[in-house]
């Protein structure tokens, strides 16, 4: 069963940018909501969240990006 993932984003954020590129690399399909649209920022920081990249895998998330903590959270 494929899981779903969501990051939220800013243009400004390397960390984003390395989180897609890893994403595109190991085929892993997301959805993108870019925080400058003010309802994907509304719903960050509904979460008390204020940081990107903000990675959800099904119900879970991270803040920030790290191949291997991502990688936790995917197959776990």
């Amino acid at each position: 069963m494929e899981k779903k993932v969501v990051i939220y984003t800013s243009q400004t954020c390397p960390y984003c940018d390395l989180a897609k590129e890893y994403f595109n690399e190991h085929g892993i399909a997301y959805e993108e909501k870019s925080t400058t649209k003010p309802e994907f920022r509304k719903e960050l920081i509904a979460l008390g969240v204020r940081s990107v990249p903000t990675i959800f895998v099904d119900d879970k998330y991270m803040v920030g990006f790290e191949e291997g903590a991502f990688e936790e959270l995917y197959k776990g």
